[in-house]
């Protein structure tokens, strides 16, 4: 048996994700999404990361240049690219704490809100074609 997690219809563009199941989404997305900081003159900086997920504190290794961005501005974002054509990239937005600013240092992203977002679906022109334009996200029962 699982629980629908959220189901997501064809004018939503949209579907919050609650932080407390970033790991089951994650784990449908991978552990490799960008990371998003902003630089001194405040342009963004993205930079592609390996990250573990604990409960709502993900882990990974970042370089120099993304620790000073986050030491002095910590909120960052997250985001994976969509699966399928057309799909949804997870986005997850956070506070950064940095271990150093040296070549290789840890980071922990605590994620206080996450979304799956995706364009606007296009008007469909074909008769017949199906109206639901639907995703579902099933979480095992625990």
């Amino acid at each position: 048996m699982t629980r629908t997690l959220w189901r997501y219809y064809r004018r939503a563009m949209s579907i919050p994700v609650p932080v407390e199941d970033l790991d089951v989404v994650i784990g449908r997305y991978g552990p490799r999404p960008f990371l998003l900081t902003t630089g001194d003159d405040a342009r963004p900086h993205a930079t592609h990361v390996a990250v573990t997920v604990d409960g709502n504190r993900l882990h990974c290794a970042i370089g120099r240049r993304t620790a000073r961005n986050a030491g002095a501005r910590p909120l960052v974002s997250l985001v994976w690219p969509p699966i399928e054509a057309e799909g949804f990239s997870l986005i997850v937005d956070g506070a950064i704490e940095v271990d150093s600013d040296v070549a290789e240092a840890r980071a922990t992203i605590i994620a206080t809100n996450a979304v799956l977002h995706r364009p606007a679906p296009v008007a469909e022109t074909e008769p017949g074609a199906c109206g639901s334009d639907c995703l579902e996200i099933r979480i095992p029962e625990s």
